[in-house]
């Protein structure tokens, strides 16, 4: 078994250097490492620990409640007791008032350490950011503290049995009823839905308000307890049986005229219910590059300790001395760095607010590239392990199972790449990402080829009455476009890094397989 080590060299290098975090006035590299630094020791000392304990026991259901596997109340418990729930919440109510970058850190790092527990804890700073933006100072005032200190874990309720991606669809009602509102209805696929770790859960559901489609849906809080103190009407049904993920509880819940209030306004919902989802699709794709970096550390201890066959000379040879498993090992790794220069990118254009257009357009982009990189990897590193990446021993085939669901959720792959072709590109996102592309020229010359392919694509995509049968191949040429841009930042600020040689060595094996592959994407795109 390969114990998890945090990639905090490879997380600070990319933020820092490549991602260039300093230029944000709220972000501070010292204070950052050193919170980044105490988390990864907590992560490796007691997160880790418990998840291949989570992997073989499960959640479970008993007499409609959600139990987890041994050891999780008590982590949950350390947890708080160190203050991480309170991480990004306002000082006023009890918070630490840090920026979203430096949990972007923790974050990764809780993913790759155990993405299960992440799951259930994962949306606390998701609605301290909705009730900052779209809470009343009297919801504030009742509901921060309680997310601040650990009383609250959080669910985001949007998904039914008729509306997965097609939140239009949604059937779950609200009626008023004097000063409160009940609602009614089921939701599917809710993780953390029910646990026995926190004292209580606070529900954040999508409901339908007016008959008007997306217009008519409004976003609610419903608590797991009642204002009176008796349990609210909030039912577990069942707890999905997953590939992964296994200590989270993905539950089917029933809301049977819920006690809940109203936030951010009626037909706001969707409005309101974004300000989770823009910043949760960048945390999927952080989720992906967890998955990728822990892969690769798994595969490359077991790679540099294992002997097989012989060399030239007839010594001994490690499988780490063979061509081809050089070749996995680089493969792997460059999905990790590259996907993480791509998701702390558009972290921190986020954060910056600068250019909400290239915002729009690099999250499908960096969701999409960082979760398929991560299945790849995850496979390669069982491919490099031969028979012992199919036992669970050493971890692979878990990070291969937990990482397939990221492709999925927070919108299917396919969804985001046809929204990219359809709707970004014509639009100012895609102009702003032009715009991008020719700044980076200006500093790079190399990249005229992959940018060139690029705009051919483009040019396709835009002259087509429907470019959704192109968009799967227009993602992929745009994910290794931007990619390209950052790798050759990488060379440039390489020896930032404790091992330049291994960034410098990834880096153009990663060029070399766009300058191939780029043009062959573009192809595809020209001959539909």
């Amino acid at each position: 078994m390969t114990e998890f080590r945090a990639p905090l060299d490879d997380i600070l290098f990319t933020l820092n250097h490549v991602a260039d975090a300093g230029k944000l006035d709220d972000y501070d590299a010292e204070l950052s490492g050193e919170v980044a630094s105490h988390f990864a020791a907590f992560a490796e000392g007691e997160i880790a620990p418990l998840n291949l304990i989570g992997d073989q026991q499960g959640a479970r259901l008993e007499n409609g409640r959600v139990r987890m596997p041994d050891g999780y109340i008590e982590c949950y418990r350390a947890f708080v007791e160190a203050g991480w729930p309170s991480l990004t919440a306002p000082e006023e109510f009890g918070g630490q008032g840090m920026d979203a970058l430096t949990l972007a850190i923790t974050s990764e790092i809780y993913s790759g350490a155990n993405h299960s527990l992440q799951m259930v804890t994962g949306l606390v700073p998701g609605a301290i950011r909705t009730l900052i933006n779209f809470g009343t100072d009297e919801q504030k005032a009742r509901h921060m503290p309680l997310l601040a200190d650990g009383t609250y874990l959080v669910t985001m309720a949007l998904t039914e049995p008729a509306a997965g991606s097609d939140l239009s669809a949604v059937r779950c009602r609200a009626e008023q009823d004097g000063d409160v509102w009940k609602i009614t209805g089921e939701k599917i696929f809710i993780s953390g839905g029910d646990q026995d770790m926190s004292d209580k859960i606070l529900h954040l559901v999508l409901a339908r308000t007016s008959p008007e489609g997306i217009k008519g849906l409004s976003l609610f809080l419903v608590t797991s307890e009642k204002t009176d103190g008796t349990r609210n009407d909030v039912t577990v049904t069942r707890i999905e049986e997953k590939m992964g993920l296994h200590a989270s509880p993905t539950c089917q819940l029933a809301f049977d005229g819920a006690e809940a209030e109203l936030i951010g306004g009626l037909g706001n919902g969707l409005k309101a219910m974004f300000t989770m989802m823009n910043h949760a699709r960048l945390d999927v794709a952080l989720q992906g590059v967890a998955h990728s970096s822990r892969a690769y550390d798994i595969a490359r201890t077991y790679a540099e300790t294992r002997k097989q066959g012989r060399q030239a000379d007839g010594s001994p040879a490690m499988l780490t001395d063979h061509a081809d498993v050089t070749r996995m090992l680089r493969e792997i790794d460059a999905a990790g760095l590259g996907g993480r220069a791509l998701a702390h990118m558009a972290f921190v254009a986020l954060e910056s607010g600068e250019n909400p257009d290239l915002v729009d357009f690099l999250t499908p982009v960096a969701k999409v590239a960082c979760t398929e990189a991560a299945t790849h990897a995850a496979s390669t590193a069982m491919q490099v392990l031969g028979g012992y990446g199919y036992l669970q021993e050493y971890h692979a085939e878990q990070t291969w199972r937990d990482a397939r669901i990221c492709a999925i959720y927070e919108g299917a792959n396919g969804i985001h790449a046809r929204v990219l072709a359809t709707r970004l590109l014509p639009a100012a996102a895609g102009k702003a990402f032009d715009a991008f592309l020719e700044q980076e020229l200006a500093e790079t010359a190399a990249l005229a080829p992959v940018v060139g392919s690029w705009r051919e694509a483009r040019d396709v995509i835009l002259s087509q009455s429907d470019a959704s049968p192109l968009a799967h191949d227009f993602m992929q040429l745009t994910a290794q476009t931007v990619q390209a841009c950052l790798w050759h930042r990488m060379l440039k600020v390489a020896d930032n890094h404790p091992d330049p040689a291994r960034i410098k060595a990834t880096a153009e094996y990663a060029l070399s397989q766009i300058a191939a592959f780029a043009p062959a994407y573009a192809g595809l795109v020209r001959a539909a």
